[in-house]
């Protein structure tokens, strides 16, 4: 009786010192050290960064195209994937934050120290599950943050066309693209600090425009609201809602950034239930107002008319995605640096210039497929469903699939969840439904919606979904001469066919 109680004791002591993360709260204790105006804005490892971290990175563009989705979804099942998703990425975020700890309390153990590294979400599943799962997480999560990049890329060019569109959106990407360049100098998410924070007020500030703009504004003449029309266009709908709250790719090195990290189980889930204040209102006014003619639009500033609150909505989500550009692409860079050998290298200058062979992909990926809206539900099916539902659960599972592990687990689930049959009940429904849904049904969808944007504007299109110059004035016969658009030369004689030819869900 006496060894097993000593055993039990050495367990639980052991277990609280490794949740405690003890370099890196005599890291966060080093910080007043530092002049007060600089751990202000730069040195961030508290909750409450963590917080504005993971509400910022969350909801970005993605805002401006939910009206868009609600369209194709309708009123009500727009408001309930939101809830439902909501808490689906809130609970896969919960399971990666455990996995999280669980691999670093038996690197803990063994006397790793991390002060010089980052741990990244395939490490940890190199750690608990070995390289074949290493290497599954790191192909699926370096894709989805590739793309995550290249979509703040386009919405910076899509949106900043409504307030100068004396350049096309192309030439605006080449703009942004190096503009984001300058995130290679951020050297970790403790760095952003400040940036969480005004990124969240932006989006604030955007998601009560839209909301308050579409309801003064009113409906439009003869406005309808027939979602949903077509089976493609409610799941493309709905699977861009799921790469809405799947922003979570990033928890890993969110969580730590944190000096007290086993403080993470609960922020997503707070964050979530702020974001979900701005998505729902905003959405639900804009498709109330404008209706099926969203289906032609997927930027939702595009239906509004220009107001000088419209242009600074424009800016400020300018802003915010070049923050966002940032922590999608802020894992890559450490990727890329292990890789190299540079990742524990002291110096800014030389990390910076290695990273930028990073954002070169990234640029001309953005360039290639402009499709503003379609790209995002594409990304969903495709990636976010893998990357931050089915994989966590599934780790999860896995991970504590003997009675050992479980008996051993440094954070067993709740009673109120139903213990580890609760918790495999709900990983396995997690699992079932995102195979079907998210990546069956909506991969069809996506992928269908995603090409026929190829086919209607073409690939390196220099001008997605602008509007059309005004055609000159004909002589009864009929002219051969080219007419120049943005998209594509045509003869006059023969129009291409519009967008919504090939049915409403493209128009993004």
């Amino acid at each position: 009786m006496g060894s097993t109680a000593d055993c039990s004791e050495e367990k639980a002591i052991e277990s609280v010192m490794a949740g405690r993360y003890i370099e890196m709260e005599q890291e966060g204790e080093k910080q007043p050290t530092n002049s007060r105006i600089s751990s202000l804005l730069w040195h961030g490892g508290s909750a409450y960064d963590a917080w504005f971290s993971c509400a910022s990175n969350q909801v970005a563009q993605v805002l401006l195209t939910l009206p868009y989705s609600f369209s194709q979804l309708g009123m009500l099942s727009g408001v309930l994937f939101q809830l439902f998703y909501g808490l689906m990425g809130s609970w896969t975020a919960y399971l990666i934050s455990i996995l999280y700890v669980e691999y670093r309390t038996r690197k803990e153990r063994e006397k790793v120290d991390f002060r010089n590294h980052v741990i990244q979400w395939f490490e940890v599943l190199d750690g608990l599950l070995g390289k074949h799962w290493r290497n599954v997480g790191l192909a699926f999560n370096c894709t989805f943050l590739l793309f995550g990049s290249v979509i703040q890329l386009i919405a910076c060019a899509s949106n900043i066309y409504y307030i100068n569109d004396k350049l096309d959106k192309r030439t605006w990407t080449y703009i942004f693209g190096a503009c984001c360049a300058t995130t290679v100098f951020i050297p970790s998410f403790r760095n952003y600090r400040i940036w969480s924070f005004l990124g969240l007020l932006m989006t604030t500030y955007t998601a009560w425009y839209l909301a308050v703009a579409a309801l003064l504004h009113g409906q439009v003449e003869g406005v309808k609201h027939s979602g949903p029309k077509k089976m493609v266009l409610y799941f493309t709908g709905a699977t861009n809602i799921l790469y809405t709250f799947g922003g979570h790719a990033v928890t890993v090195e969110i969580m730590h950034a944190m000096w007290k990290p086993q403080k993470f189980k609960a922020i997503y889930l707070l964050a979530t239930g702020y974001v979900l204040t701005l998505t729902l209102p905003s959405a639900a006014s804009v498709y109330w107002a404008f209706g099926d003619e969203l289906l032609e639009r997927s930027n939702a500033l595009a239906l509004l008319p220009r107001t000088r609150y419209r242009d600074a909505a424009v800016v400020l989500m300018l802003i915010h995605q070049f923050i966002t550009f940032g922590f999608a692409c802020t894992p890559l860079y450490f990727v890329w640096e292990k890789a190299i050998g540079l990742h524990d290298c002291r110096s800014l200058c030389k990390r910076a210039a290695a990273r930028l062979p990073v954002v070169i992909p990234i640029w001309f990926l953005a360039i290639i497929f402009p499709f503003f809206g379609p790209i995002n539900s594409a990304v969903g099916a495709l990636l976010v469903s893998f990357t931050v539902y089915i994989i966590p659960a599934a780790a999860h599972m896995l991970t504590f699939r003997s009675a050992h592990a479980r008996e051993n687990a440094v954070e067993p689930p709740p009673r109120y969840f139903g213990g580890w049959i609760g918790l495999y009940t709900i990983n396995a429904f997690i699992v079932g439904w995102v195979v079907v849904v998210g990546f069956g049904f909506g991969g069809w969808a996506s992928l269908t919606n995603f090409i026929h944007q190829i086919d209607t504007f073409g690939l390196f299109t220099k001008c997605y979904q602008c509007p059309r110059p005004p055609l000159p004035l004909l002589n009864s016969t009929p002219s051969l001469a080219p007419s120049s658009n943005h998209n594509s030369t045509q003869f006059i004689f023969s129009p291409a066919p519009s967008p919504a030819y090939f049915a409403a869900p493209h128009g993004h």
